[in-house]
Formats: C-alpha cells, structure tokens, sequence
C-alpha cells in the first residue's frame, strides 16, 4: 500500500487546493484528509478527486485526541501536514475562544500522537518511521505590523496582535518545542495573504467580487489604505510541497508572493476587470466602493521576504497579482453566476 499523509483542513480554501495539487504530483502517496466541515470547510472543494485511489476523506475534530489516536493506528500515517485552523480574524475578535481551542490545543493534540506514534524516546525514532515528517502551516500575521520599509524574515521576532494571530503564534511555538526537546522531524511554513479559486466568500476578494455582482455596497474597510503581501494560492501550495519533501528539519520557511497591494487599490482592479469581464447594465462596479468602520488592532501592512525559500529551495511564485486575480475573478463568476 501507498504510504499515507494526514492533511488536515483540507475541505477549506488552500487545504482543498493543496491535496488536488498533491494527488496529482506524488501517485505513490495516499491522502487521508481530516476536516470538520465547520462554516469553512466544504466538500464541494473536493468534487474533483472525491472518487481517487489514493484519496480518503474523514470528518472530526483535531481537538479530539483517541479519535486522532485511532486513526494513526488504522492509516499508519508517515506525515502530516497541518492546515487545520479557525482562521478568520474578525471572527477571532467577536468569538476568540474557538481559537485558542483549535488552534494551540488542536495542534498539540495533532503532534503529541504523531511523536508517539513515530517516536519511542526523545531524539529516537520507531525503525522504519525516521523520515516521518510533520508540516505545520502559519501565517505571516504571528509577527504582527510593519512600518512602510522592510519585510517580514524568519528571524523576525513574534508580536501578534490579534487573537487569531496570537493563537497561531502559540502553536508555531510548540511546533518549534517538539523539535528542539524531543528531536522531531517539523518544519514550519509561514505565508502571506492567499487569495483564488475556492476561498471562502467572506474573506476580502471573494467579498469584493460577490457584493460587485450582487450590486451591493463592496466595503472597505477604513481608508483601504492597509497593505497585504498576496501569494497565488496554488504557487503557495507548491511551496509547501517543497518544503514538506526537501526543508530542512527544525526550519521555518516564509512563503510569500512579492505582491504587496493595498485593499482600495485591490478593490478598484477587480471593479476595473469585472467591468470588461461581466459589464454592468449601467454604471461602473466601482461606483459600488464604500469604506466602513476599521476593524479593531487591524494590522496596516504585512510583507514577507521570501528569499530563504527561493535560495535554498528554488521556490519561486508563477503568478503575479495582476495574472492571479483575473483567474480568481474568472472562477468565482463561473461559481456565482
């Protein structure tokens, strides 16, 4: 039988995205994919590879630790690979404790079974287990704000400032504990903002095309003058791949897509492509642009330095935010109208 990989979250917006990618490049593994199909996550992610060989979907709780037991026992997993995350920070401001819960709980829960799963003893793996790996994916937001000048680097110190950010700081951190107490094999990714095919509607583009169409008022929040950092969700998929197969073990690596844009800007590009993609009967998509109440602790800019990934990896990303966007908006129309 194939070896098999747990990835977990993989109904959600880049888990989904990452396993059809994976499927497609590694026939020599077997996909067990652990979700459970919160508001976030949907099998309608999947339709595509539902009925693969390789392919196993499973519904529960990474918060539950003898069903996560039960499962190592009955797949005999060689990895993991840990999307699995409340991941909405406005959520985490009106509702903070899912969070803490299945973010840092959930992903101890999640590395405890896999090291005594794979492990006997620290720094001593299982005969035949050495070269099982555990892939934790994070976020650029865990190291908080930056000024106008410089990027985020792997060295970057934490200072999250949401309760979102904040939960998966603590679960970078036990991550990078495992490796240094009991000599795990982990690595680390860190991104920045992903946007495409599949993201869930009420995050910032899937918005901003969904409320053009709908014809209602598209927000932005404060003056649109925040920046993100915004990778193409398949070019980040094939960075995880590459450092799930060939990081170094104990390393963080940050995937980012050189694309910083601020939201007014964002907002104006997808009104300016919507208007030669799907013309509205009057009026420009842009007309619609009207700027709300800022979120509390919102951060102002966020940009990563993707230089150790691409130096040591050869990672680099295929789409800039100009190419991405159009086959979003395109998807999304297909979807939504």
């Amino acid at each position: 039988m194939n070896k098999a990989v747990l990835i977990t979250g993989g109904a959600g917006f880049i888990g989904s995205n990452f396993i059809i990618h994976f499927l497609e490049s590694n026939p020599d593994w077997f996909v067990v994919n652990l979700d459970k199909l919160t508001y976030a996550g949907t099998l309608d992610n999947l339709t595509e590879i539902e009925s693969h060989n390789n392919y196993a979907f499973v519904q529960g709780d990474i918060c539950d630790r003898p069903f996560l037991d039960e499962l190592f026992k009955k797949y005999d997993f060689r990895g993991v690979i840990h999307f699995a995350a409340e991941s909405h920070v406005d959520n985490s401001i009106s509702g903070p404790e899912a969070f803490i819960r299945t973010n840092v709980m959930g992903t101890f829960n999640l590395l405890d079974v896999a090291r005594n799963y794979w492990m006997t003893a620290p720094q001593q793996y299982k005969e035949g287990y050495e070269d099982c790996r555990f892939h934790h994916i994070s976020t650029d937001e865990v190291y908080g704000t930056l000024g106008e000048e410089g990027l985020f680097t792997e060295e970057t110190p934490y200072a999250p400032n949401s309760p979102y950010s904040a939960s998966k700081a603590s679960s970078d951190l036990v991550v990078r504990s495992y490796f240094h107490t009991y000599g795990m094999n982990v690595v680390t990714t860190n991104c920045s903002n992903n946007y495409g095919p599949k993201q869930h509607i009420e995050k910032l583009i899937p918005t901003i095309i969904r409320k053009a169409l709908a014809g209602e008022n598209i927000p932005i929040y404060g003056k649109g003058d925040n920046v993100r950092d915004w990778l193409y969700v398949l070019d980040h998929c094939k960075g995880i791949e590459l450092v799930y197969k060939n990081g170094r073990v104990g390393e963080t690596y940050n995937i980012g897509g050189r694309n910083e844009r601020n939201n007014l800007y964002i907002a104006h590009k997808i009104c300016e492509l919507m208007d030669e993609m799907k013309p509205k009967a009057e009026g420009k998509y842009s007309d619609q642009i009207a700027f709300v109440k800022d979120r509390p602790g919102h951060d102002m800019r966020y940009a990563i330095d993707a230089s150790k990934i691409e130096n040591e990896l050869g990672w680099k990303a295929d789409e800039n935010f100009e190419t991405g966007i159009v086959k979003t908006i395109e998807w999304y129309l297909h979807k939504l109208t």
